[in-house]
């Protein structure tokens, strides 16, 4: 059983990282494009390869942590969904804004209301329960070879114990007015193919108002290795190495005459294969007056978990300007300001929200105040740099 603070804490988490893969660009983006104007360029959503689609089980059924989606069959309507899954027809078609007649497409993404039993291998499931993210053997990432082969199913032998889904959480965005399998999918950097893949969409992209979309999540990157440290970026080319002489002079011999001036030392040659870190970082200050009650953890947690009473005021952490404010997918606010050296806040769980998207704000000024919940009351907060997070703490002064 998932604890209540942490099934509460994911979705505000997951829901921001659609806004955050946009930070890498150099322009000024509109980052929930609402009335985007203008043409753009889709090639850096075509360059990010994802992972497929979980495989749901014999009811369509996909669980993951924090919600369970269905997945239609050729001929569905939504009340077939609802009688496989055991939920009632109106009810799902209420929560998906369509009909319960209305004919599906198949492959298309229906949104659970609620949680329905979990996959099983009584329900042709290879495992119990939601998708988890799982942990890596480094040991069978070694090798070329396996880092560009496709996933290979486990044969299962009498006996033996079923081995469960692993992966990613997608986010799960709610389609709102005027916006387009297009402008979602330049949004969350992801392809527009890939985009009607997951979710079964038709050949025109068409999504309608209150429609659930699956995100789809990237394809896990290839391991680093020891001897990668001198690899440069694909289509950037490799530095030309520098001579010795060049470097630093060679040393004067024994028996020559001392010169009249010291040698000034040579600055050291920077690593032009390497990303620098920002050669100063920008000070800031806690968002929220309270207790650190949960720390930066890379993968665990992007951010800390700030507590304090609920209505407390929650300001920006440095001067910056308003990125983004949206939603998550239970419609709690969520802020991002954007910061100088390509840095981005980013402050979940609040309420009252006291700026709109492209105020300048400045550091200390308040934002929003500390949303009222069912238990403790935490203001989850964010750093990232470019699609890094990092950990808030470095920044405080």
């Amino acid at each position: 059983m998932i604890p209540t603070k942490q099934r509460r804490r994911a979705p505000l988490m997951m829901a921001t990282c659609g806004l955050l893969v946009l930070a890498a660009c150099d322009e000024p983006l509109d980052f929930d494009l609402r009335g985007l104007g203008g043409g753009f360029s889709t090639a850096p959503a075509v360059q990010n390869a994802t992972a497929d689609r979980p495989q749901p089980d014999d009811r369509g059924v996909i669980s993951y942590p924090n919600y369970q989606v269905a997945v239609a069959e050729r001929g569905d309507t939504l009340s077939d969904v609802a009688t496989r899954v055991g939920l009632p027809p109106d009810e799902l078609a209420r929560f998906n804004g369509v009909g319960p007649d209305v004919p599906l497409r198949a492959g298309e993404v229906i949104a659970l209301p609620r949680r329905v039993s979990e996959p099983s291998p009584a329900t042709g499931a290879v495992g119990t329960g939601p998708i988890q993210p799982g942990a890596v053997d480094v040991t069978t990432l070694a090798g070329n070879a396996i880092d560009n082969a496709a996933p290979t199913p486990v044969a299962q032998t009498p006996g033996s114990i079923p081995q469960p889904q692993t992966g990613e959480e997608p986010v799960r965005h709610r389609v709102e007015r005027g916006e387009t399998a297009f402008t979602i999918a330049r949004l969350y950097q992801v392809p527009v193919k890939s985009l009607a893949e997951w979710n079964g969409l038709s050949a025109d992209f068409a999504v309608r108002e209150g429609q659930f979309l699956l995100i789809p999540v990237a394809r896990a990157p290839a391991p680093s290795r020891a001897d990668d440290s001198a690899t440069t970026a694909p289509g950037t080319g490799s530095p030309t190495p520098l001579p010795p002489s060049s470097a630093q002079p060679l040393p004067d011999d024994d028996t020559a005459a001392p010169t009249e001036e010291p040698t000034t030392p040579q600055e050291p040659v920077a690593d032009v294969g390497q990303t620098s870190a920002p050669a100063s970082a920008t000070a800031m200050a806690l968002p929220l007056q309270g207790s650190i009650i949960r720390d930066y953890a890379k993968g665990r947690n992007e951010g800390i978990d700030i507590q304090a009473a609920p209505g407390s005021t929650v300001s920006a952490a440095a001067d910056g300007t308003v990125a983004a404010i949206t939603e998550s997918a239970e419609g709690v606010p969520i802020i991002v300001v954007r910061h100088p050296d390509n840095l981005l806040t980013v402050y979940a769980n609040v309420a009252d929200v006291s700026v709109a998207k492209g105020d300048s704000v400045s550091r200390g000024q308040s934002i929003a105040k500390l949303r009222d919940t069912a238990d403790t009351a935490y203001l989850h907060f964010e750093v990232r740099d470019g699609f890094d997070s990092v950990n808030p703490n470095r920044f405080f002064e």
